[in-house]
């Protein structure tokens, strides 16, 4: 009877330890979850919400205008930043609108800050101009900025990002479940 029992908890533990090492792989290659820190990007997103970061196959090409990615800042810190420029783009704002290759594009993520700051600008004017005169997002490099556009460290101050620091895109909200979103 002994024995019997002890095979049954053999049994057991296979499908558990299998579970287990599906869910590392999972995790470790195609999904990630990630917690904000901060403003930067607020009204988007706020500081504790839990994100869900897919990994899948992220190729440069897949990486697209107003994205919202995590990216390695340093060897300790992501980021969760929008991406605003692809290679290529020539970017401005003036007078809190952005024009991407002299075209104004709309950003209604920002929307919520209109009844704010009516009045006063969100954020300085700019055209992009890195520390070398390069007046484009270079190749494999991208542009981000945080929708707090008053409160986001972003590349308006440390430059482009290289494509490679990418972890992956936000694909889920999931924390505060009041606010579970897609739309990213």
């Amino acid at each position: 009877m002994k024995t019997k029992s002890f095979l049954q908890s053999i049994s057991l533990i296979k499908p558990i330890a299998i579970g287990i090492v599906i869910a590392f792989v999972l995790r470790m290659f195609f999904f990630s979850s990630y917690i904000v820190e901060g403003s930067s990007m607020t009204p988007t997103l706020q500081n504790g919400n839990l994100l869900v970061i897919n990994k899948i196959g992220l190729q440069f090409s897949d990486l697209k205008r107003f994205d919202v990615i995590v990216f390695h800042a340093s060897e300790k810190e992501d980021y969760v930043k929008r991406v605003i420029g692809i290679p290529g783009d020539r970017i401005s704002y003036q007078s809190d609108k952005l024009y991407v290759n002299d075209q104004l594009v709309e950003e209604p993520f920002l929307n919520v800050y209109q009844p704010t700051f009516e009045g006063n600008q969100v954020m300085e004017d700019f055209t992009l101009l890195d520390k070398t005169g390069v007046e484009t997002v270079p190749e494999g490099q991208l542009f981000v900025i945080g929708d707090n556009r008053l409160g986001s460290y972003d590349s308006r101050e440390f430059g482009f990002i290289n494509v490679d620091q990418v972890v992956g895109k936000v694909n889920l909200r999931y924390y505060p479940f009041h606010l579970i979103d897609t739309s990213f």
